[in-house]
């Protein structure tokens, strides 16, 4: 499964606001758990203009953050690129884009609260 950007910190703050089949999904070790690069990339930018201040402690050792989500980075392909640019999808955000185009070709579900992507081809889990 991919985690969007708000379930990924939301994973790490133990935060109240991952509903309780996202959190039992993500307990679950036989499912693999996917990071998106543009996650990464998305919480970098937002903290820098100063929408995630609490995000500098992840930002300082991503590796610690993945051992600790038992979480496998998913980098950027050209493939996951094309398809994010190329999708006609009512939907602005390139970070999202670029979620629904990784869930689509790698075949996974993705974990996030944005009802928006049912329409997109993904599974959503929340």
């Amino acid at each position: 499964m991919l985690l969007d950007t708000h379930a990924l910190l939301w994973a790490l703050e133990d935060n109240p606001r991952l509903s309780a089949k996202a959190v039992e999904t993500l307990a679950d070790p036989a499912n693999e758990m996917l990071v998106s690069a543009g996650s990464i990339m998305e919480i970098a930018l937002k903290h820098r203009v100063g929408k995630l201040p609490e995000a500098a402690r992840h930002l300082a050792d991503w590796d610690a953050v993945f051992a600790n989500l038992a979480a496998v980075p998913l980098p950027i392909s050209v493939e996951h690129a094309a398809l994010a640019g190329g999708l006609d999808i009512p939907h602005k955000d390139p970070f999202d884009r670029l979620l629904v185009a990784q869930a689509r070709i790698e075949g996974v579900a993705l974990v996030s609260n944005e009802k928006l992507f049912d329409r997109f081809g993904v599974e959503r889990i929340w």
